[in-house]
């Protein structure tokens, strides 16, 4: 074995044992994805390696790494040691084709986005979309030259008089933010191959413990790793997922390059173009804080979801609401479609209304327990009214147009006691 220390051959022997073990679970493949190279000290979680820059042997060496002929970091605005840990765990749970990390969920649309679109090319989506989501494409793109073609992506139909020759995909949220609407992801996956226009999906509100966007003919993934995978909002971050599932010889944009690349024609043109361009890929410390979120994330969805489906049930009861939203519950309109596909307990965010505005901000006033914030899936519970904060510079005219309301308060459920926070509630209404 010569210079393999002990410790280099108990942890190959071991990778070995896990890449010939292919009926691991989520977790078992979160926890055991092996490192890129053996660490010298033998170390149980990635190192983080902070430097910017990554020194080589000879001139040749370097070349090569710059024209991608090897897998060799040069540079962390490209790639680092960290950071592709933390790609190669995701990649592993969700077999992808490649996943690129990035520094913000919107950082992941984004880039996603622009490595589709081109001056002329057009993107089908729906009105019900996270606010700077739906400023993205409504403001920004408009000044690049891409329309947005708002449709009901309910309506098949509908969807499909939109598309065009020039369309360079269609984006949906699995449910939105925060009407919490449900389209037929089989229905769309089917229209959209036949179409030959890749699926584009944020699925950030269920995570891939319990959601596998793969089955439901999703191309390209969208996640806000914010969310649930930094373990607690430790950290800001996004994910591309890439299926290699999509013909891009029929992308407006990419036709060329899937000459070349075949499959990989949009992981190529996101990383050797947009992604170095941009500058959006994910700092290493990032990384390693969501590397260590990634090993809890499905015990803390278990936990924080079953608490969202009590409460929610219970919330129908009170007098003082009017309504709850949440696609678990058996009086959701999007009932039976949300656990077909996203199962029993569709993530830990509901919306309820009161009966105005005021009542909105005296109930959230009165909270002790609960916190007023934005964000999602945080380890703490937090409660926010939508319309006067993330769509607050909306006018009323849109804001009745996508449907947020002003008597609709947003809760993200935590880690708390069921108890405790049912009490809160309670107390905040009386």
């Amino acid at each position: 074995m010569g210079n393999v220390s002990p410790c280099g051959r108990i942890q190959k022997k071991r990778i070995m044992d896990i890449m010939d073990n292919e009926e691991l679970t989520f977790d078992g493949k979160i926890l055991n994805t092996s490192f890129g190279k053996q660490d010298a000290y033998g170390a149980l979680s990635m190192p983080v390696y902070l430097s910017a820059a990554f020194e080589f042997e000879t001139a040749e060496d370097m070349e090569a790494a710059f024209k991608g002929k090897t897998a060799d970091h040069t540079y962390s605005r490209i790639t680092n040691p960290t950071v592709q840990y933390f790609e190669s765990r995701v990649q592993a749970v969700t077999n992808a084709l490649s996943v690129t990390a990035v520094n913000s969920g919107m950082a992941a649309i984004s880039n996603a986005i622009i490595s589709l679109a081109q001056s002329g090319s057009n993107i089908v989506t729906s009105r019900y979309l996270f606010g700077n989501t739906y400023s993205f494409f409504e403001t920004t793109l408009a000044a690049f030259g891409v329309e947005v073609r708002f449709c009901d992506l309910k309506n098949t139909d509908e969807v499909e008089s939109r598309i065009d020759d020039n369309t360079c995909a269609v984006f949906l949220e699995i449910i939105t933010n925060p009407q919490m609407e449900v389209a037929d992801l089989k229905a769309l996956g089917n229209l959209t191959k036949e179409k030959g226009v890749p699926l584009v999906a944020d699925t950030t509100i269920i995570p891939f413990c319990a959601f596998k966007a793969k089955d439901w003919g999703v191309n390209i993934e969208i996640v806000s790793s914010t969310k649930y995978i930094s373990g607690g909002a430790t950290s800001l971050g996004g994910l591309i997922v890439d299926y290699g599932n999509f013909d891009w010889l029929s992308s407006p944009k990419l036709h060329t390059l899937a000459k070349e690349f075949g499959p990989a024609a949009f992981t190529a043109r996101l990383r050797k173009e947009i992604l170095r361009n941009l500058g959006a890929y994910m700092t290493p410390q990032v990384a390693y804080l969501q590397t260590l979120g990634l090993e809890t994330l499905s015990i803390r969805y278990e936990r924080a979801t079953s608490t969202c489906m009590q409460l929610a049930e219970r919330l129908e009861k009170l007098p003082q609401v009017e309504s709850v939203n949440y696609t678990g519950l058996h009086t959701n309109k999007f009932y039976a479609l949300s656990r077909a596909q996203f199962g029993e307990r569709p993530g830990a965010m509901f919306t309820f209304n009161l009966a105005t505005r005021e009542a909105c901000f005296s109930f959230m006033n009165k909270l002790n327990l609960i916190r007023r914030a934005t964000n999602l899936f945080d380890n703490k519970t937090l409660a926010i009214h939508p319309a006067s904060t993330i769509y607050g510079n909306f006018t009323p005219e849109l804001r009745k147009e996508i449907s947020v309301s002003e008597k609709t308060i947003r809760i993200s459920v935590g880690l708390e006691d069921v108890e405790d926070l049912f009490r809160d509630f309670v107390q905040a209404m009386e």
